[in-house]
């Protein structure tokens, strides 16, 4: 094969422009992720404060089942938040304290 001085630059102009497209592509991925990383920083920074303590509801959403944290990993799904005062109140009268959390233990109620 005899290659002329034209194709062997055309070879190399290509050469060269493979990575330089490679390069391009990987600093928009890089971009993306930084501002991918940004906006998850802007979020959390958003994010409301977890509830210091839940009230779990029954099927009805009348009878109240129990008394929860907020870090609590089962709360059940019919929670709404409470508060430090409504949580000791709900202690009070006999609200059962949820056995996995132990609010009653971080209220300083514990028996």
């Amino acid at each position: 094969m005899n290659d002329t001085g034209s194709s062997r630059l055309a070879l190399l102009r290509f050469l060269e422009r493979v990575p330089e497209r490679d390069l391009s592509r990987t600093r928009r991925w890089i971009a993306d992720e930084e501002r991918r990383e940004a906006e998850r920083r802007v979020g959390e920074a958003r994010r409301p404060p977890a509830p210091a303590f839940l009230i779990e509801r029954g099927l009805d959403l009348k009878n109240i089942v129990a008394l929860h944290t907020g870090q609590c990993w089962d709360p059940g799904k019919r929670t709404k938040p409470v508060t430090r005062e409504r949580a000791i109140e709900a202690l009070r009268q006999q609200v059962p304290a949820c056995t996995k959390c132990r609010p009653d233990t971080a209220l300083g109620i514990a028996d």
